[in-house]
């Protein structure tokens, strides 16, 4: 019953932010979006989101694409991880939350204090200056680079074996407010996808157990915190309603069609340029400082 309820309110979310989405875009978007840039943006959407659903994740290859290309703005990279790629989550959580058996109270309890996370970091991260947002990426983006080769190589809580389906106790109320914080850094650029797995490994879960929760976090703090960042205008507006059909398709083509590619080697090279964008960030901040900015 509450995995139905829950399937509903993401599909009430897929809906409402995709409208929202596509009203913003018509009212403040760009009128003269080069055939060029759809194009790529479109392609962007559905290999993304294909990599995202395979496991590799979307938000840090989406802060690269963005940051290579020079397509968007340092302060709309946050924003563009969140409203572009909140529809085509949902649908992989959709379609893997029947799949892996998983306690009820335990999926509920870590999928609300996600969105909850959501909810408040969105408010918080929509309206930092450009220097804030870079500062924290620089940061943050290098532990997720550590956290990715960890996960690939299965070391560390990557390496445990547990076999719980449920947490109960101190272990679930450690786990909730982790995944609120989880569901804060979301919106500031930080993929929830690697520390959630490694957090249900901590806890004693069943790494498969990982994936409902992981998936079903973004797909119910996605949505929420979309909705700050387009109140500010924080996102790539000439790529959102292009890149979110898009990446449905790649959603699906992940899930029925691919099935397996060499992950370990995308995320390596993935690693790689997380830890030149943070250098990148760095020498960005330190350039409008000389500069007065």
């Amino acid at each position: 019953m509450i995995i139905t309820i829950l399937r509903i309110i993401m599909l009430v979310f897929a809906v409402g932010i995709f409208a929202l989405i596509v009203k913003d875009c018509r009212q403040n978007g760009p009128k003269d979006v080069p055939v060029k840039h759809k194009v790529i943006y479109g392609i962007m959407g559905f290999v993304l989101n294909l990599l995202d659903t395979l496991g590799v994740g979307s938000n840090a290859t989406q802060a690269a694409f963005f940051k290579l290309t020079k397509l968007s703005p340092d302060e709309d990279l946050p924003g563009n991880g969140n409203v572009i790629f909140a529809v085509p989550v949902i649908v992989e959580a959709l379609l893997f939350m029947n799949i892996i058996e998983v306690d009820t109270l335990t999926l509920f309890s870590m999928l609300a204090a996600a969105m909850l996370g959501g909810i408040v970091g969105g408010k918080i991260i929509a309206h930092l200056p450009v220097r804030n947002i870079r500062t924290i990426m620089s940061i943050t983006l290098p532990c997720v680079a550590v956290i990715l080769v960890c996960k690939i190589n299965g070391v560390g809580p990557f390496g445990i074996l547990g076999y719980a389906t449920a947490l109960t106790g101190g272990k679930l109320i450690v786990a909730v407010l982790i995944n609120f914080v989880l569901g804060m850094l979301m919106c500031a650029g930080v993929g929830l996808y690697a520390p959630c797995m490694a957090l249900c490994a901590l806890m004693g879960l069943n790494i498969t157990v990982a994936f409902p929760i992981m998936m079903g976090s973004c797909a119910l703090l996605m949505p929420p915190a979309s909705v700050e960042f387009i109140k500010a205008g924080r996102y790539n507006r000439g790529a959102a309603v292009i890149a979110s059909i898009t990446g449905i398709f790649g959603v699906l083509a992940a899930y029925f069609i691919v099935k397996e590619l060499p992950v370990k080697v995308m995320t390596y090279i993935v690693a790689v340029v997380l830890i030149y964008m943070s250098i990148s960030f760095i020498h960005s901040n330190r350039k409008d400082k000389r500069e007065g900015k």
